[in-house]
């Protein structure tokens, strides 16, 4: 018999919303062809037309740490109601300004980033829910189903908005957009979450932020994500800032040749979203991400030298597959390297380089095409992504990343006191008191610079190391956390992956007596 609790699709309300946020996507998508074709017509300027993009990303790049951290300390459902509900606003102010005939290219911008403000409060939230709508034998299917229905979405979107553009204008493609995101709302506000019970109060807002931070800051397998992230993404910004421009003005397209045009793209990522577990399986993740970034750049200088609506076609095919591998890749890669406790932050802050460095790629590469041409600007930008992928895949490979363990471990014992200690108390100073054979001190230090990352990782603001002159082989650790509460969660999110790098350094304790734990709290 089939086991049901492996299908998502199984579970209702995973179903309900899978559909639903389909149809939102398709509405969005086509949002962002009415857009960038209006602004076409309201500015010939190659700067205002890339604004569009920009728009689109910047609110993602400012608000994305904080919604990751509101999406780990408040009500998920309320939070995802209140974006939604603020985004179809904005998108029904937009479709009344555009048949009213009074949108402007300012105006254009300031609704499409406000709109963008509700997306960026949501995504964090989106994908940290998904654990709580499907068993856990169903995630991984979950992640993989949201993924198909964005590149369903990508494939429907711009070809029915250019439809739509040509036969009824694009303030219809506006009022659509607003209506389609109506169905989520309804999905969400009939979700009876249950609300996780929390042994110890939820963080601080300012708190969960630095948290956040501090862990994209001290974890090296999210670092290179990030690196790669910018590496990428600063450079493969300029095919969407300038697509619009090379439809219109270099191919001669309409409306709907330009949604035609972000069609071939969808297809070419619903290959590559099927094609992607056989290829990671084959190549690894170095290689596949290298590949894909490589094709990428070929698409940019395919779609530089176009001339037709094939032409281009392919080039954006091919385009479409290298960009939903990347995307694939570079998010799962944040999602293996961080542990639950602070997923949604981890998220956030890969969400928010790789909206800043599509934010400022499409800046950049706007006004790089006001002076040098679109195509030299296409050229350009495809020649920087090959030397900067193969540098990266050098120095900052992914390969890493299945290897980490990140489930909690809890094997820190409860902190030994004789009286009950204030949650606000604090700083709060812990030493480790290890013996170490004299002649393997060396060895020890530098096989401690991994305990230095992971208690800095999980809040220490302050880590030492030292040896007494007095007796060689006696060592001592020292770290400092702002709170005694903030103590009791360095215990709850160590990992399976930091017990073996703390076994690590236990095996160089000498005789049977465990390293000396000390805690002292300020006054």
């Amino acid at each position: 018999m089939t086991d049901q609790t492996a299908k998502p699709l199984s579970t209702p309300v995973f179903r309900a919303l899978w559909i639903a946020t389909i149809v939102s996507n398709t509405g969005t998508w086509m949002h962002d062809v009415g857009a960038g074709w209006l602004m076409t017509s309201l500015s010939a300027n190659p700067l205002m037309v890339a604004l569009v993009q920009a728009a689109t990303t910047l609110p993602m790049f400012l608000l994305a740490l904080p919604a990751g951290a509101l999406a780990d300390i408040v009500d998920r459902r309320k939070l995802l109601i209140g974006a939604q509900l603020f985004s179809l606003v904005a998108t029904a102010i937009l479709a009344l300004a555009t048949f009213g005939g009074i949108t402007t290219a300012p105006l254009l911008l300031a609704l499409t980033a406000a709109i963008a403000v509700g997306a960026a409060l949501s995504a964090p939230t989106f994908q940290a829910i998904v654990p709580e709508l499907v068993p856990g034998k169903a995630l991984q299917q979950a992640v993989a189903l949201n993924s198909l229905g964005v590149n369903i979405a990508r494939a429907i979107g711009p070809a029915l908005g250019g439809v739509i553009i040509a036969a009824a204008g694009t303030g219809a493609v506006f009022a659509l957009n607003a209506v389609s995101v109506l169905g989520v709302i309804a999905v969400i506000a009939r979700w009876r979450r249950d609300v996780p019970q929390r042994h110890l109060p939820a963080e601080h807002f300012v708190g969960a932020m630095r948290a956040g931070m501090r862990y994209a800051l001290s974890a090296p397998e999210l670092k290179t994500v990030l690196i790669r992230s910018v590496g990428f993404f600063l450079f493969a910004s300029a095919l969407w800032a300038l697509l619009p421009i090379v439809a219109r003005r270099d191919l001669g397209l309409g409306p709907a040749g330009y949604g035609g045009l972000l069609t071939f793209m969808g297809l070419g990522a619903i290959a590559g979203a099927m094609l992607m577990p056989r290829l990671r399986g084959k190549l690894g993740a170095n290689r596949t991400t290298t590949a894909a970034s490589l094709l990428l750049a070929g698409a940019m200088i395919g779609l530089s030298r176009s001339h037709s609506f094939l032409t281009a076609a392919a080039s954006l095919g091919a385009g479409g597959f290298a960009w939903i591998a990347m995307m694939a890749m570079l998010n799962g890669g944040a999602q293996a390297s961080s542990p639950g406790w602070v997923k949604a932050r981890a998220l956030a802050i890969y969400l928010l380089v790789f909206q800043g460095s599509m934010t400022a790629g499409s800046t950049l590469w706007g006004a790089i095409a006001g002076r040098i041409g679109v195509p030299t600007t296409l050229l350009l930008a495809a020649l920087l992504l090959t030397a900067v992928t193969l540098l990266l895949a050098w120095r900052r490979p992914l390969d890493g990343m299945a290897k980490l363990d990140l489930a909690p471990s809890l094997h820190w014992p409860a902190p030994m006191i004789d009286n009950e200690v204030e949650h606000d108390r604090g700083p709060v100073l812990v030493t480790i008191e290890y013996r170490v054979d004299p002649a393997r001190v060396p060895e020890f230090f530098a096989a401690m610079q991994d305990m230095r990352r992971i208690r800095r990782r999980d809040g220490a603001i302050h880590w030492g190391l030292y040896e007494d002159v007095a007796a060689p082989g006696l060592v001592t650790e020292t770290f400092t956390v702002e709170s005694w509460l903030e103590h009791l969660r360095q215990h709850d999110r160590v990992t399976n992956a930091d017990r073996v790098q703390q076994d690590a350094v236990r095996a160089f304790q000498i005789g049977d007596t465990p390293p000396l734990v000390r805690h002292m709290v300020s006054r």
